[in-house]
């Protein structure tokens, strides 16, 4: 019995020998596999990468930053040694202390005092805001709502000086304002251009939250919607930016910037039922507006004399409209442009000189590249018809 077991020992050994050499010659007739992994890791004795020249195009320069490079690895055939090649890389939030110690000292802090009438009493309401000095003479653009009514405003900035300011002028329409104060050679933020920015963008937000000491409040995020329309009790607001940068009381009027350290928005409006929904007049409809209210301490505006609403599917099927896209006329002045010129109320403008206006963003930002007196075509369908007339537009009054 026991030499029948010491057999079977050795048998079953010689089989799993033979085993071992055939599968050893079939590995070496055979192609060797293809191996790949995904993985930020550097490997051992592995060719370094060449570094891309480009590896974060849309950082300004100074602010530093890291490349984790996704590489894939693939067993070579013929010599068995393993290659390496670029997959693709992935680059690293970006450190903004560097672009935020050049902007902070143009953004201010504004303190506001307002008198409240009583019955046998005046009252003192305080208010905060935050403003961005866009010229080294003193001029700072805040919003409107932040100095409205206010009969003290003052200025501080970052170096620790306080200024006694003045309003050189206020539109309620887009809620901008642009102050003055004492000084010369102040540290400048220059504006952008918010056509340039596309949703997905870095943006950051800087203010004097919830007034808090210290200097401005950083928050970073990106650009969540561009054009977006927002009712308030001072009217509605038009092309704004949405962006899920922390704003808070005490942001509104303070810069929206790039990553290239440019104002490509105020900061103006919240949603407080919502959560990472912030608005931001874009630089390029507060431009003209600041230039205007600098140069002439008023927004000068051509006037058409009606008031309109975009027209929605819920409103085209309500009202039998043949037309998905224009305006709504809601209401007008019986002595104004539009009325002269035969628009109605229930009209639907499609059309400024050949130019479509989809919806009142578009209807205003077109109306107001006009000239004063100047005789615009509008095409607009009444009663399910196409009719063309002729404006003159008016000058809208100051507010």
């Amino acid at each position: 019995m026991e030499t029948l077991r010491n057999a079977l020992v050795i048998l079953l050994g010689l089989t799993f020998a033979v085993m071992a050499v055939g599968c050893s010659q079939d590995s070496e007739a055979e192609t060797a596999p293809q191996l790949s992994t995904f993985t930020g890791e550097a490997v051992e004795n592995a060719p370094p990468l060449p570094e891309s020249e480009d590896a974060a195009p849309f950082l300004p320069e100074g602010i530093p930053n890291n490349t984790y490079v996704a590489q894939s690895f693939t067993a070579d055939g013929d010599s068995g040694r393993v290659q390496m090649s670029r997959a693709g890389s992935l680059t690293s939030l970006p450190s903004i202390s560097t672009l935020v110690h050049e902007i902070e000292p143009a953004v201010a802090s504004i303190s506001v005092e307002s008198i409240s009438r009583g019955m046998f009493f005046d009252f003192a309401d305080e208010g905060a805001g935050t403003g961005v000095v866009i010229r080294p003479d003193g001029y700072i653009v805040t919003n409107f709502h932040v100095i409205q009514g206010a009969n003290d405003i003052k200025v501080n900035l970052p170096n620790g000086n306080t200024y006694d300011a003045r309003v050189v002028g206020r539109d309620i329409i887009t809620d901008l304002a642009v102050l003055k104060i004492d000084e010369e050679n102040l540290t400048t933020i220059r504006m952008g251009d918010s056509d340039d920015i596309h949703v997905g963008d870095w943006v950051v937000a800087l203010g004097n939250a919830l007034a808090l000491k210290g200097g401005p409040t950083v928050t970073l995020g990106i650009v969540s919607a561009r054009g977006r329309t927002l009712s308030t009790e001072r009217g509605d607001l038009y092309d704004l930016i949405q962006t899920d940068a922390a704003i808070n009381d005490g942001n509104s009027g303070g810069p929206l910037i790039n990553l290239n350290g440019e104002v490509i928005g105020i900061n103006t409006a919240i949603i407080r039922r919502a959560q990472g929904i912030g608005f931001a007049i874009s630089s390029t409809a507060a431009q003209p507006i600041i230039n205007s209210l600098i140069e002439h301490g008023r927004v000068v505006r051509p006037l058409i004399g009606l008031t309109g609403a975009d027209v929605t599917p819920a409103r085209a099927n309500q009202l039998g409209l043949n037309v998905d896209e224009g305006i709504i006329v809601t209401r007008m002045t019986l002595d104004g442009p539009a009325y002269e010129g035969g628009i109605r109320v229930g009209d639907v403008i499609t059309k400024l000189n050949d130019i479509p206006t989809p919806d009142m963003a578009e209807f205003l930002t077109l109306l107001w590249t006009f000239e004063i007196g100047q005789e615009i075509q509008v095409e607009y369908v009444h009663e399910n018809e196409s009719q063309v007339t002729t404006v003159t537009l008016a000058e809208r009054p100051s507010i």
